[in-house]
Parts: structure tokens; sequence; C-alpha cells
């Protein structure tokens, strides 16, 4: 009886071990890895860095970052997140063709943000090395009373 147990429970935990399914899926993902590498290009940051200087409480401020893809693919951005809610990145909806210059543009809004304003925009792209993040700063100074 316990030779029985024994072997059932071999059997079944054998049986839940299925080595080749493992195999499959880091073959796969070494095959993804692989495309992803060879879709990459290169870009090239015109405008990493702005500075509004100052502005007053409830202003809003925009800026397009340009940036150049010096690679031999066309450069698609993923995702541009914010630091905050305070800052609105518009992305290039289209591949950026080799050669050509695109922009991002970001729109920060000042209510309820006085005082010195850093601000981070992070970019995902189908770039080597990984896209720079775009920074935004200025100060904001507190609106008169009316």
């Amino acid at each position: 009886m316990k030779l029985l147990a024994t072997a059932t429970a071999a059997v079944i935990l054998f049986a839940s071990c299925d080595v080749r399914r493992q195999d499959k899926v880091a073959d796969d993902t070494l095959q993804k890895v692989q495309q992803a590498l060879k879709d990459t290009t290169s870009v090239q940051l015109i405008d990493s860095v702005y500075n509004f200087g100052t502005i007053t409480e409830g202003e809003s401020v925009q800026y397009n970052y340009r940036f150049k893809n010096i690679g031999s693919k066309p450069l698609v951005i993923s995702s541009a997140q914010p630091s905050c809610g305070c800052t609105v990145p518009e992305k290039p909806e289209k591949p950026v063709l080799p050669g050509e210059t695109g922009f991002i543009k970001v729109t920060f809004n000042s209510k309820g943000r006085v005082g010195h304003a850093d601000k981070e925009v992070i970019v995902m792209a189908n770039v080597v090395p990984a896209f720079p993040n775009l920074k935004l700063t200025g100060e904001v100074k507190e609106q008169a009373p009316q």
C-alpha cells in the first residue's frame, strides 16, 4: 500500500512538471527579445530640458521637445508618462522614420503649483540606449490678490 501511494505521488509529480513547456516559454521569450532588438533604432535628443523661467500660478506652459531618429529603423514611441498629473505629454502617433525629426509636446498647468517646479516625462520607445527623460523646470509665483 505504501509503495502504491509513493508510486502514485511520483507519477502525479512527474506529470505536473512539464519541462518541455517551460523550455518552449523560454524559447518564445528569447525570440521576442531578439525580434525587439532587431527592430530597435537610435535617438538623438535635440531638446531634453526646458526652463520656462517664472510664471504666475494658473498659467500653462507648452513646449515641443525635439528628437531625431539617427538609426536605420522607424522609431516608435509606445508611451510618454508624466511625473505628475499637472504635466500632459502628447507623443507622435506615427513612427518617426530614419533621419526625420519628431516632437513630444508637453503642457504644464501651474494651478496650485506655487514654488519651484521640476517635472519629468518618461518616454518608452524602441531605442537603444533608452530614451532619456524629458525635464521641465521653472518657478511658479503666487497670483496677486484681486
